[in-house]
């Protein structure tokens, strides 16, 4: 695969993370593309791996959802050894190890980790094709619409930010990409990560909180 094909596979889409004082909110869109072609609508870009944690995925989806496997199966054995599920830092370590050792036959995809660490510390993570992550303190987004998001996310980002402003956030962030990015659309996954656990938002929960200032 060329530097053109490797570019289209992870570019065709919009995913962010944000860091919250009471959690970690992830989100993006639903559209898949392939080169100009609409290829689907309804793609599942946001993920649950455990209560305390979750990803977003841009790139192939094949290879995405490979290492979704893995790393769901790493947590339950992790969870039966240790009596506790993965931290965001241990998933996004294992993954970037994985990335690593096959970068000569790289997995096409760039990812964000979030969740809840030790002593319920909010954590997102970044990592890219070939292993490389960071630990990123405010917020992140991938994907071809990334820029548009980031734009918006850094004039509204707030330190002390609650959950609830990080979801309104993410929605009209990823609304804004959806407008400017054809690989953008259809509609969005949102999920937030809490004490309370893993929570994913409706439609109609989500349209309230695109109406609300």
């Amino acid at each position: 695969m060329d530097q053109t094909e490797r570019d289209k596979y992870l570019k065709g889409t919009t995913t962010v993370g944000i860091v919250c004082t009471d959690g970690v909110v992830i989100g993006a869109d639903t559209r898949a593309t392939a080169g100009t072609f609409i290829a689907s609508t309804e793609v599942r870009k946001v993920w649950k791996i455990d209560n305390n944690l979750g990803m977003t995925i841009a790139g192939a989806v094949g290879d995405a959802q490979e290492l979704i496997r893995v790393l769901k199966a790493q947590n339950e054995i992790y969870k039966m050894n240790e009596n506790k599920p993965m931290s965001p830092k241990s998933a996004s370590s294992l993954l970037s190890i994985i990335l690593q050792q096959n970068k000569m036959m790289p997995f096409y995809v760039e990812l964000i980790v979030a969740g809840l660490g030790e002593n319920d510390e909010p954590q997102v993570y970044s990592l890219d094709p070939i292993g490389g992550y960071m630990s990123e303190t405010k917020f992140y987004s991938t994907g071809s619409g990334s820029l548009t998001a980031l734009g918006y996310l850094e004039e509204m980002y707030k330190k002390g930010m609650s959950t609830k402003d990080a979801i309104r956030g993410i929605a009209r962030a990823l609304t804004i990409a959806m407008k400017r990015d054809s690989a953008t659309g259809n509609g969005m996954i949102i999920a937030s990560i809490t004490k309370s656990g893993y929570t994913e938002y409706t439609d109609k929960e989500l349209e309230k909180f695109l109406n609300t200032k």
